[in-house]
């Protein structure tokens, strides 16, 4: 029997930027559909499902700037 330490994957982020972007189309996805869930919301469920569009407009800010470091780190 072999005894394999466990050694950690290597560090690749080759595709971050692409996944930066499908995470971003996801959240913006989840955003409209929140939107629309807001027709059968009570009050209440509504003031959370904005503040939860609001969270994520702030995710999609970060993750934006995310994209322009990755993108701009791959390109040195």
């Amino acid at each position: 029997m072999s005894h394999r330490k466990n050694q950690p994957k290597p560090d690749n982020r080759k595709d971050n930027v692409e996944k930066l972007q499908d995470m971003v189309q996801e959240t913006i996805q989840n955003m409209e559909e929140t939107e629309a869930a807001m027709e059968f919301a009570s009050e209440e469920e509504k003031k959370e499902l904005r503040e939860k569009n609001q969270r994520r407009r702030e995710s999609i800010d970060a993750m934006r700037q995310e994209i322009r470091d990755e993108y701009r780190d791959q390109q040195q």
